[in-house]
């Protein structure tokens, strides 16, 4: 299965596979080491790893992704025809393990593997039946933006092939761009179109990248400014002669004018003559051609349950209560005099909770979220058995993509650790970016959130390769609001009632989406109507917020992962120390989660379950 059909164009930001349980055990060492299966489970695991390293190399993206520099040079098909086959392939794989391997023989483990194979399967079985539902271009998904991101942040270049490959990609890009307007043109005379603010950010980001130097005289364009600086470091390097260097640089140029220019132009093109046939209201997918059951199938596919929407929206409505009194707690015990609203207000109107506009503030934040992540490293032993190997780095935004307001995000790392994880956090505008916000998002993105989570899994051995590589976004971002809640409990953190107030705020905010998700694509809301939801009911300030039902528009259900997610993290933690009692070890729950990888909540479920059926039985 391509890289490219989950990572730019699905309409959410999902991982494709879980990963399966490794025995249960006291230690790190014995949560990652299997016993010695029989010849029939070693044979499944072996064939599993073949179907991995087959569906890898077919995708020069995913193995970049993974470090490895194989196909370096390419960039993925992103035809239909393309995830058709990888679609053909998927059963072809399913129908041989079926008539290979006996189920019933396997231990509960490679179980566990062959049901995830097969589940895959039928997710994207089901996924291509929607797939003319989704947008393919928007502001928060769309190749346009990752391709650039891709070369600077994951080409590495260390040889001239490995500049010379990434040249070829460069002229390349234009090709994928193409492709997918290929995909979104039919869609558009279908109907199916984001409202009109998708379009202005699209246009608008595809402008600047194919601005400044070498296509016009502004400053250096982002892609030509990394380009030239692997060629200088690759000459002073010794790699190649400053001759050779300036060849290459040429051809730098030429591929960036050429291939990669006329790819933008078609996007821009295709995006401004469709814009005026796009709504003028930001709404929900209800109003698309099969809107209310593609709603219903993004739902599911994002929670991993059969909820409704309006079971999920009266989730949202009971939780957004009960946070609202936490929170009126905290304001009590600051001795703010008003009710809560007010004190919304003044916390965002209070000066002192952010930090200078510009650069040097964007510093200063980055410093602070960098320190609150130390802190909480140092105790994560206190907490967790299994712990990450690979490093975590804080970093700012690159400008082409920066948004004003914009979602922090987590990148993952490589698995052999040659490349870092890295939080990133849009910094243009100050004002988004709350002091007491601070710790609670680099929690959730850095330690003990993301970061952790996904190099774990990464890091794990014993099980087949496809499964320590992808995961289920309900688990994943059911993790990091979790996570955000944990470090409440680690010493140093939230020592300020505002920053506390401020988890509660992240909370309160992921509660909110279940409620405005609901309603803008099941109940008919239109964007003003969940933006004045969202502004009356929590604190956080009107760009953010108008960002955030913007992102929940184009990405129907993905927002409603978090708060099922962790929600039923915690009900399983819930269950585990009622029914331990004294037995009950936090270091071990943490491990039986984080140690079968991301699971779609039914088969975490079963994974805790057993957890504590061995506890109860030693």
């Amino acid at each position: 299965m391509r890289f490219q059909n989950t990572l730019l164009l699905a309409a959410a930001p999902v991982a494709l596979f879980a990963l399966a349980a490794p025995a249960f055990g006291q230690t790190a060492a014995s949560e990652t080491a299997e016993v010695a299966p029989d010849n029939h489970n070693a044979e499944l695991r072996a064939w599993f790893d073949a179907k991995y390293e087959e569906q890898v190399m077919d995708s020069p993206l995913w193995l970049t992704s993974l470090g490895r520099k194989e196909r370096y040079g390419e960039i993925d098909d992103f035809s239909i025809a393309a995830q058709d086959e990888d679609l053909a392939w998927l059963k072809a794989s399913v129908e041989e393990m079926e008539q290979t391997f006996d189920y019933d023989s396997l231990n509960a483990t490679d179980k566990l593997s062959y049901d995830l194979w097969k589940y895959e399967y039928e997710r994207a079985a089901q996924s291509a039946e929607w797939r003319d539902s989704g947008y393919v271009f928007t502001q928060m998904q769309g190749a346009h933006t990752f391709l650039p991101r891709l070369l600077i942040s994951q080409h590495r270049v260390a040889t001239a092939q490995d500049m010379r490959d990434y040249i070829s990609r460069v002229s390349a890009i234009g090709r994928a761009l193409g492709q997918l307007v290929d995909i979104a043109e039919p869609r558009a005379a279908a109907g199916v179109r984001p409202p009109y603010f998708a379009y202005d950010f699209v246009i608008d980001e595809s402008q600047k990248l194919i601005s400044g130097a070498p296509f016009d005289d502004g400053a250096d364009n982002a892609l030509w400014q990394d380009g030239k600086a692997k060629i200088a470091a690759l000459v002073e390097a010794g790699t190649i002669t400053a001759a050779e260097g300036e060849t290459m640089q040429g051809e730098l140029e030429a591929a960036l004018k050429d291939g990669y220019k006329a790819g933008y132009d078609r996007v821009i093109a295709f995006m401004t003559a469709d814009k005026p046939n796009a709504s003028e209201i930001g709404v929900g997918v209800g109003s698309l051609p099969n809107g209310t059951a593609y709603y219903g199938y993004r739902l599911a596919d994002s929670t991993t349950t059969d909820l409704t929407p309006e079971q999920v929206h009266r989730i949202g409505l009971d939780d957004v209560e009960r946070i609202h009194a936490e929170m009126e707690a905290i304001k009590d015990e600051v001795g703010f005099d008003g009710d809560l609203q007010a004190f919304f207000a003044h916390i965002k109107e209070d000066p002192d909770n952010y930090f200078p506009q510009g650069d040097e503030g964007a510093q200063m934040y980055i410093d602070a979220a960098a320190a609150a992540i130390d802190n909480i490293e140092s105790k994560l032993p206190q907490y967790f058995g299994l712990l990450p190997k690979a490093a975590l780095e804080v970093k700012r935004v690159e400008k082409f993509r920066e948004q004003d307001g914009g979602a922090q995000h987590y990148s993952s790392g490589t698995p052999d650790g040659s490349r870092p994880g890295v939080y990133y956090a849009h910094l243009s505008d100050m004002s988004a970016m709350p002091k007491n916000m601070l710790e609670v998002i680099a929690y959730h993105e850095g330690l003990p959130g993301h970061h952790m989570q996904i190099s774990i899994a990464q890091e794990l051995t014993g099980v087949p390769k496809f499964q320590t590589q992808l995961g289920y976004g309900v688990y994943a971002e059911g993790w990091g609001l979790y996570s955000e809640r944990l470090a409440k409990e680690m010493p140093g953190a939230y020592e300020d009632p505002y920053s506390d107030f401020g988890r509660l705020s992240s909370e309160l905010w992921r509660a909110i989406r279940l409620v405005v998700d609901t309603g803008i694509h099941s109940k008919g809301w239109t964007e003003d109507q969940a933006i004045a939801y969202f502004t009356e009911n929590s604190p956080q300030n009107a760009e953010t917020i108008r960002n955030e039902v913007r992102r929940y528009i184009v990405m129907p259900g993905q927002a409603t992962s978090y708060k099922i997610g962790m929600n039923k993290i915690l009900d399983l933690r819930a269950r585990a120390e009622s029914e331990l009692g004294d037995d009950f070890d936090i270091r071990g729950f943490h491990d039986a989660v984080l140690g079968g990888g991301s699971l779609p909540l039914s088969l975490l479920e079963r994974r805790v379950d057993a957890w504590i059926a061995e506890r109860k039985a030693a």
